[in-house]
């Protein structure tokens, strides 16, 4: 998986500046957060994503899990 150093936030900045997390995540995409200095958790601006949601839960279970597969974040 290929992070920008932009994106790499820790879980106590994350915590404490969330807002700034936010907007670091509408200028990128996205934004990873480590826990234990691992990657633990990924933040996605949706917009940035392209995503359509769809109107199930199912088929949005299916549809995060093909945009993440695309996406290789996994």
């Amino acid at each position: 998986m290929m992070i920008n150093s932009n994106q790499i936030v820790s879980m106590t900045e994350a915590n404490q500046n969330f807002s700034k997390v936010v907007r670091r995540c509408e200028d990128c995409g996205c934004v990873v957060i480590f826990k234990n200095n691992k990657p633990k958790f990924v933040l996605l601006d949706i917009d940035a994503m392209k995503i359509t949601l769809p109107q199930s839960d199912e088929n949005l279970d299916r549809a995060a899990k093909k945009e993440i597969d695309r996406a290789k974040w996994l």
